[in-house]
């Protein structure tokens, strides 16, 4: 019997990517996701083994609905970003955490065999007391968005434990790449590139030495599709294994692109801890996954994607 996949915020950036991948790969797959939000791509349109369901993750009916016939699900949806998330805990906990557990309550009495969960490695964490981090490292987030991000962890757990549903938590780093958006308020890659390209004032939260885990989207999928089919339950880290602060970034850009990057130093956030690299030993043994495109391939390879668009623009 064939398997039939589900996404939720599947016309995001994380899940165009692992859709087109999972048709690739010649599975079933639906798509669930907002009315109104702008596809990111057309490539699934018309393929017979592509369905579009749009609806409100909040909706138990609409859930419920997405739900029927699927064997794996992948949840990638957020309302929040760490950013806004401290602003409105409140809508954070109600959109994000009680939409999974009434997501999670329908996964089980719909025989849903697998659930793999997009986490964030960081904001989960907090302040990292060692570097990498692992996955045994304590988890103090110092914004909303990574506590809920840890709460339906400790949800999908609980029903591990009380109704055998598998799961797995990737724990993902900073994705970048091909069709991210680039006036987001996430994704310092995209951001910074597309403000560079546009000669446009990069603004920098701190000094520029906070530093950050990036990781490609080509790997990330990699990730997910591994996590979907490994009979392991549990958390793994997934990000490139070294750090780049802001100021490195911005340094590759330059080279990359051979613009220069006006920079606008700001007061640095409470939210923004210092420092995120993690651990991946754990995914390289369990998942036989690491990541094979280093950054600078990444970050060429992103460049020349946003010329194209920007020239079919």
């Amino acid at each position: 019997m064939q398997q039939q996949y589900l996404v939720f915020g599947g016309r995001g950036f994380i899940g165009s990517h692992l859709i087109d991948a999972l048709l690739e790969g010649g599975h079933k797959v639906c798509c669930f996701d907002r009315p109104h939000v702008q596809p990111l791509t057309s490539a699934h349109a018309g393929n017979p083994d592509f369905t579009l369901l749009e609806g409100d993750f909040t909706s138990e009916a609409d859930v419920k609905a997405a739900l029927a016939g699927c064997t794996v699900c992948f949840h990638l949806v957020s309302t929040t970003l760490p950013k806004s998330s401290n602003a409105d805990p409140l809508f954070d906990v109600e959109s994000n955490l009680i939409g999974t557990v009434r997501m999670l309550e329908n996964a089980v009495k719909s025989g849903v065999r697998k659930v793999v969960f997009a986490s964030s490695g960081g904001t989960v964490y907090g302040v990292p007391q060692q570097v990498p981090i692992s996955e045994t490292h304590p988890t103090d987030p110092v914004c909303s968005y990574g506590i809920t991000k840890l709460a339906i962890e400790k949800y999908l757990q609980l029903f591990s434990t009380l109704h055998g549903l598998n799961f797995t938590v990737l724990r993902l780093a900073n994705p970048y790449g091909p069709r991210q958006r680039l006036h987001s308020s996430q994704g310092a890659v995209a951001v910074f590139l597309g403000k560079v390209m546009r000669r446009e004032t990069v603004d920098i939260w701190g000094d520029g030495s906070v530093v950050r885990d990036y990781i490609h989207i080509r790997d990330v999928v990699d990730a997910l599709l591994r996590a979907a089919e490994t009979r392991e339950t549990g958390v793994f880290n997934i990000g490139s294994g070294r750090g780049q602060s802001l100021n490195d970034l911005l340094d590759a850009i330059e080279r990359v692109t051979g613009m220069k990057a006006e920079r606008n130093y700001l007061a640095a956030r409470a939210f923004d801890v210092p420092v995120s690299v993690l651990s991946i030993e754990r995914a390289a043994q369990a998942l036989d996954w690491f990541p094979k495109v280093s950054f600078d391939d990444g970050l060429v390879s992103f460049y020349d994607w946003l010329q194209t668009e920007m020239q079919d623009a």
